[in-house]
């Protein structure tokens, strides 16, 4: 069984950044739940089956073996206590950002009581999906953004656009 932990976000694009704590956390965790949530009510930028795609690969290239990226619509409380997943990483830039979990922490722990929360505190804190997807739909190179199969995606939609 072993210990599982659930990273969850929107990845609309995941990010080095996310990455950055994808490699925390799976060397932690047995386990390690990347979850694309959908949220019903905001539209994405990037298709998400793409990204999934894109983020499996990206951890297939380096190795990350004990990853399982999927999607899910729903709450993530409910997604972490149907599989037995007592932990939620998630990445801290700024103390905003921790206000803003806090808040969701305390939402989820009423929903899943067993629920901790791990935060990793981020590396490079000016790197973000909206940032990413700005200077993307400019024409800026966001190749140093994002893990390359990211790029490679993001590259192609550009291109169908």
């Amino acid at each position: 069984m072993g210990n599982k932990a659930i990273y969850p976000g929107s990845f609309d694009p995941f990010t080095n950044g996310h990455l950055d704590i994808v490699k925390k956390a799976s060397k932690l965790f047995d386990t390690v739940y990347i979850v694309i949530g959908i949220n019903t009510v905001k539209d994405r930028t990037f298709d998400c089956d793409g990204i999934k795609e894109a983020i499996e690969l990206t951890l297939s290239q380096l190795n990350i073996n004990n990853c399982i990226v999927c999607k899910y619509e729903g709450l993530v409380a409910e997604f972490a206590k149907i599989h037995g997943i007592e932990y939620m990483i998630r990445g801290l830039r700024n103390n905003m950002d921790y206000n803003y979990e806090e808040n969701i922490a305390e939402v989820n722990k009423l929903i899943n009581p067993n629920m901790e929360y791990i935060y990793f505190r981020a590396e490079n804190v000016a790197v973000s999906s909206s940032m990413v997807k700005e200077l993307f739909f400019y024409n800026r190179d966001v190749s140093k953004y994002v893990p390359a199969p990211i790029f490679e995606y993001l590259s192609k939609q550009c291109d169908s656009l």
